[in-house]
């Protein structure tokens, strides 16, 4: 099932999203996080917490989930 992560600007970070979708309980986490785990961003693989998520991008996590930017 694909959550819905919506966002109020033009443009979140990776790191900011991971938060926003309480996959991490803190922006601190987000390194460690990305060190840790596979994140695809439509499609392809992304470890950068700075990576700027759009509204329509999809984000999937390996035995997390799958989220969608709206």
């Amino acid at each position: 099932m694909m959550k819905e992560i919506k966002i109020d600007t033009e443009y979140i970070t990776l790191g900011q999203f991971l938060k926003l979708a309480e996959v991490i309980q803190s922006g601190g986490m987000a390194k460690w996080f990305l060190s840790e785990y596979e994140v695809f961003i439509n499609g392809d693989q992304d470890q950068r917490r700075g990576r700027k998520l759009y509204a329509g991008d999809k984000i999937k996590i390996p035995n997390i989930g799958t989220f969608i930017v709206v």
